[in-house]
This record gives C-alpha cells, structure tokens and sequence, in this order.
C-alpha cells in the first residue's frame, strides 16, 4: 500500500495539491507542474510495481502509447516517473464527474446517451487505429467535464492490474489470470466480452461490446 502524499510534496517538478481519490489501480492527485505553471492530475500506482520488472516494463510501453493518443475523448497523458519505487502518470486535470455518479443519480436521457456513446466510439476509433485496446471499459473509466465532454480513462491499466488466482474476483469485481501465463482473462465481471471471458485474444471489437453494454 502506498504512503499518502502530502501538500506541497516534490515528485520531479510536480508540487502536490491534494488527494483527489483513490481506486484499485492507485491514488489520484491534484499536483501543479512547477515548469509549465499549469495544474495536473498525478495517478501514483501500487508500489509493489516495483517488485515485478515486466510489469514495470508494461506500464512505461502502455503510458507512451497512451500519450500518443492525441485525442478530445481520451485523457491526455502528459509525463511518467516513479516515486519511491512507485510509478505514476501525469495527466491532463479534469473539471466534472465519473459516469458513474450520473447514473446514481437516475437514467440518463435517451439523447444524452446517444451522444455520450458517440464520443467514445469517437475515443476509441483514434486508439483502434493505432493498435491500442482498451479493455475494461466501465463508467468508472468515463469521466463527463463539465461541458458535456466524455473522456475515456486509464487506457492500457487493465493490462497492468496484479496477477490473481485463475477465475478469482477481487474486491472491485475484477477477474484475472497472471498476466505472464496463455489465455489471460482481465475486465471487469459484469463488463467483459465473451472472449475476454474465456481468455482468448482480444481486439477492438471487445471494447465496442463494452461501449454496447454500457449503453443499454
């Protein structure tokens, strides 16, 4: 488990604001880029990343893959660096709320829908073209700005989450199988295509069974 940030904590150039949240993959902060002068959103992983190179590995392949997707429906990926052994990522600060908490609050307007899964199909398009999967697509993984913008979260985090027992769901309902084996099942129960359930290969046609999903 990762120590918590203190305000006005240094990582390189970032200066830490304030905690944001937390989930399954890390810790999310408020942080101000000290060369720029622009604030940031800094998302610090498990430091037991440290522990397993190859993951380590993964997660600096995926985060540069990430920040070449230059796109107004997916999260902008500006720097990574470790801190502690802990790495994170540097990323554009959003103004708004999860999907999630909307559809907490009651159905979403048959319009809205229409117009929120359009902009993901839009997101996902600009990463299917350059080989990038999402994977575990889920309304915690979409956040609305204020304006109405839908952005896609955390792509490339579900190649990245621990190794379970085969067929084990941990306490965000999240099924894997280590990531290292043939036949590795990560999502999201609930979410998952059905060749994410038998863990074949996956493609781009899983994430826009997820999008489906997410909008009926």
């Amino acid at each position: 488990m990762n120590q918590e940030l203190i305000p006005n904590l240094k990582l390189t150039h970032y200066r830490i604001v304030s905690k944001i949240g937390a989930g399954g993959m890390g810790e999310v902060y408020r942080a101000r880029d000290t060369r720029l002068d622009r604030e940031v959103a800094i998302k610090v992983l498990p430091a037991d990343f440290a522990n397993d190179p190859d993951r380590l590995k993964r997660f600096e392949q995926e985060a540069r893959a990430t920040s070449a997707l230059n796109h107004p429906n997916i999260l902008t990926v500006y720097d990574i660096g470790t801190h502690e052994g802990a790495p994170f990522i540097v990323a554009e600060l959003l103004d708004g709320e999860e999907l999630r908490a909307q559809l907490e609050e009651g159905a979403i307007a048959p319009k809205k829908v229409i117009e929120y899964a359009r902009q993901i199909a839009d997101g996902f398009a600009a990463a299917h073209e350059k080989g990038i999967v999402h994977r575990d697509l889920k309304p915690e993984n979409l956040f609305i700005t204020k304006d109405g913008r839908v952005k896609i979260l955390d792509f490339g985090l579900a190649k990245l989450k621990p190794p379970k027992l085969t067929g084990g769901v941990d306490s965000e309902g999240e099924t894997m199988k280590p990531l290292t084996n043939p036949g590795v099942v990560m999502g999201t129960v609930g979410y998952m295509s059905p060749e994410q359930v038998r863990g074949a290969e996956v493609d781009h046609r899983s994430d826009f069974f997820q999008l489906r999903h997410d909008s009926v």
